[in-house]
């Protein structure tokens, strides 16, 4: 039992090393992010895809913070959403076995991301439905701040402090340490318990409806539940398919960013079923094409 404690405490630790590299990288990039959506309308799902990409959480919460506001589409936050995968990108290159699977997992994940938001803007069009500035009721603009991962501003004003730059990826490296950590105790006991024969047996046995399962985890507004997705996948407990499921319909903490606005919760709903609804029909295909 020791050893598989001291396997799982060693497989957080190789994580733990690799998104601290990437979160410091991020984090001089992250203002830009925000910028990026407000000031490309027009190809906004586009590029909101292609930055949905970028593993970090904060990605999906600027994007929810901009759409809450009106200054990107609802099919612009869709593609984010839809592209984010939170912490998977980090956590799988962790694994030599399936580093080979991160090129057509990113390429399915961004376009279909600014396909769906696309066709949601072709839909859900309105007449006006973003706006050029952050404006006060005078007319003058505001400095309105964005948060980012963390709970830290993520605007062009912000300085380049150690606490940007250093302090604020470390904190959220070790949160998803943690969250790495758990899972991976847990599934130590479970196999040293139950057995790993057991425990796979039962995965591939409800193989077939492992995608909507995942859809389901990938609804949790939290780091947690792409790290499940990410670690089942890793394991052999879910296959390709499924983990895709997952994770298009994941994204992060911009999901809570939606929920908490009472006033738009109708839209937040249709963006939920976009994302379920997507999510099913993408993983499904995918693993009628290579298997399940």
């Amino acid at each position: 039992m020791l050893d598989a404690l001291l396997d799982a405490l060693l497989d957080s630790v190789k994580v733990l090393a690799v998104v601290i590299v990437i979160y410091v990288l991020l984090s001089f990039i992250e203002d830009k992010i925000a910028r990026l959506f407000e000031n490309h309308k027009k190809l906004s799902p586009l590029y909101g895809s292609l930055v949905g990409l970028v593993p970090q959480c904060g990605v999906s919460v600027v994007a929810a913070d901009l759409y809450l506001h009106e200054h990107i589409t609802m099919g612009t936050v869709v593609a984010v959403f839809i592209a984010c995968s939170d912490e998977a990108l980090p956590i799988m290159l962790t694994e030599p076995t399936k580093i080979k699977m991160l090129i057509p997992f990113i390429l399915l994940k961004f376009i279909i991301g600014f396909v769906i938001g696309f066709v949601v803007d072709l839909i859900f069009h309105k007449e006006k439905e973003v706006v050029d500035h952050h404006e006060d009721p005078s007319g003058h603009h505001s400095d309105e701040i964005h948060i980012g991962c963390c709970g830290h501003e993520v605007d062009h004003t912000s300085d380049n402090s150690w606490k940007k730059h250093l302090l604020h990826p470390l904190i959220h490296s070790l949160k998803i340490f943690a969250y790495v950590l758990a899972v991976n105790l847990l599934f130590s006991l479970l196999i040293y318990y139950i057995g790993e024969d057991s425990l796979m047996s039962f995965l591939q046995q409800n193989r077939y409806i492992a995608p909507f399962l995942a859809s389901l985890i990938g609804l949790i507004p939290n780091c947690a539940s792409s790290v499940i997705i990410t670690e089942l996948f890793l394991l052999d407990g879910i296959g390709f398919g499924a983990c895709l499921s997952g994770l298009i319909v994941n994204a992060g903490l911009g999901l809570m960013i939606l929920l908490k606005d009472k006033k738009q919760w109708k839209d937040t709903l249709i963006i939920i079923a976009i994302l379920l609804v997507t999510a099913n029909l993408a993983g499904y295909i995918t693993c009628l094409i290579i298997g399940f």
